[in-house]
């Protein structure tokens, strides 16, 4: 049964002998450092990055369903691509826009 079901991954249209399958997979990367950067000072957050990161990920999601063959890891990749993009900008805004500075009193 389980050789099977690898066999069937491996002669999948979207399987491991296609670059439908490494792209996503390398892909992962970006999702993993973003996920990193939670630690990351909201200072340090680049607005420009982080909506590229989450246009990315809405735009390739969408796509990736209406795809041949339905390709779930490029789906996958992308949800948390864009969840991640979502949080680290919401982390930007909030220490932006929010947050309250503290001045130094005069003596």
């Amino acid at each position: 049964m389980a050789a099977s079901k690898i066999q069937a991954l491996w002669n999948h249209p979207a399987g491991p002998k296609t670059i439908h399958f490494w792209a996503p997979t390398f892909k992962w990367g970006i999702s993993i450092a973003n996920v990193a950067d939670f630690s990351k000072p909201p200072e340090k957050i680049s607005y420009p990055q982080q909506v590229a990161v989450t246009c990315t990920g809405l735009i390739w999601s969408r796509y990736s369903t209406v795809v041949t063959p339905k390709n779930w890891n490029l789906f996958s990749v992308n949800v948390v691509m864009a969840g991640t993009g979502i949080y680290q900008l919401a982390r930007k805004i909030r220490h932006d826009h929010f947050s309250e500075v503290q001045v130094p009193a005069k003596e």
